[in-house]
């Protein structure tokens, strides 16, 4: 399959992970798919008029995507849990996406040894090439869009490896990650996580973390966070706070969506919602399958809720098979009903349109031409209203 590379993308040369080592010698390695054309999914229908338009939005405006996971999901979905600590970027995939910026979030963000493990395998491997380069600023983002790379921006989905030491987000600062979430689905040190049936929200701890994170100039995410550790969260946090990835439970009744209360409170300090297009996520009831269509339902949904300023996209893709690698890491999401609030809907192997994170900004900008929005909404949705929360936040 030939690969048409975005005017960014060409400073690619076809750099693979870790080919600076030998691999079966320096490293074990695992089967993995294809970063392009893996399956059939669509791209959204647009005129060669309104695809000139895209490609010069994505040319000229700041392109981030707020929640990606740019590493390759092996063949093997029980290989995606055991990669001998080195994630693999898609480079490839990324050179055809885009994007400017995506935040990521290393594999292993459990425990600390792992985290600083994995975290240094990715930054070894970004050493290596010219193409993706680590941001820790606002600046060195747009510097990377100037020189035709794309930033990579470290994150975390939540703090649980801080365990109950606060000085752990210093050395997470100081690594390079500028974006930490206050929990996962399980409950942590600093506030309930939001598969939780009990909610007490943030920890007097969580409200330290929570300080602390504001005087390093880390950004607050609670995007997996229970509805009250949100609401606590936004409260406490003397800057904006982000939802990296998530969608409107309005829409769709699921623990990992938000209500409208969250999203308001988060648009009224400043914050930016950013929506999500992972599997078994921003489905809509009744309509029985995911497509971009009920992806981009949230977003309509979101930005009629708060308004063109406070939105984002944060899809939460990746490459290889994601469904494959939630049915090891996440089968709840298959077989409890409460993980989407007693509703059905039948099972699908990816999310036509929006199936990678090389596709993903390419279909929404389509998306969003095709639907009549003007150049100014979507500039702020693909990137401008991110970059004007860091302008606050990244201190």
């Amino acid at each position: 399959m030939s690969i048409t590379r975005s005017a960014k993308g060409s400073r690619y040369k076809g750099y693979r992970s870790y080919q600076y080592l030998e691999a079966g010698v320096d490293y074990q390695p695992v089967a993995l798919p294809p970063e392009v054309g893996r399956v059939p999914s669509k791209p959204v229908a647009v005129s060669a008029a309104q695809e000139e338009r895209v490609q010069r939005l994505l040319r000229d405006c700041l392109v981030i995507s707020l929640h990606d996971h740019t590493a390759i999901y092996p063949l093997h979905a029980a290989d995606a849990r055991n990669r001998f600590g080195r994630a693999v970027t898609g480079y490839e995939g990324l050179s055809i996406s885009g994007l400017d910026a995506f935040f990521d979030t290393p594999n292993n963000f459990w425990k600390w040894d792992e985290l600083i493990h994995g975290l240094g395998m990715r930054l070894a491997d970004l050493a290596h090439q010219d193409f993706v380069v680590p941001a820790r600023t606002l600046a060195e983002i747009r510097a990377a869009k100037a020189n035709g790379q794309i930033a990579c921006v470290f994150t975390l989905e939540a703090a649980t490896v801080i365990e109950n030491e606060l000085d752990r987000l210093d050395v997470l600062y100081g690594l390079g990650i500028r974006l930490s979430g206050i929990s996962y689905s399980m409950s942590n040190a600093l506030g309930t996580g939001g598969r939780e049936i009990g909610d007490g929200g943030l920890t007097a701890f969580g409200r330290q973390a929570v300080k602390r994170m504001n005087k390093l100039g880390m950004a607050v995410d609670v995007s997996h966070a229970s509805d009250q550790t949100s609401l606590d969260t936004i409260a406490a946090s003397s800057v904006p706070v982000f939802i990296t990835h998530a969608g409107a439970r309005s829409l769709w009744n699921a623990p990992r969506m938000k209500p409208d209360a969250v999203i308001v409170a988060c648009a009224e300090r400043g914050g930016v919602i950013g929506v999500e297009a992972a599997p078994m996520t921003t489905l809509v009831t009744d309509q029985g399958t995911q497509t971009i269509d009920t992806v981009m339902q949230h977003f309509e949904y979101v930005l009629h809720l708060v308004g063109i300023d406070h939105i984002a996209f944060g899809p939460d893709t990746s490459f290889g098979d994601h469904v494959g690698q939630l049915r090891v890491s996440h089968p709840h999401l298959f077989n409890d009903p409460r993980a989407h609030g007693g509703l059905t809907f039948e099972p699908f192997d990816y999310v036509d349109g929006i199936e990678n994170p090389g596709e993903g900004f390419l279909n929404i900008v389509r998306w969003l031409v095709a639907h009549g929005y003007s150049d100014g909404d979507i500039a702020k949705a693909i990137g401008g209203n991110i970059a004007r929360v860091l302008e606050e936040v990244w201190t």
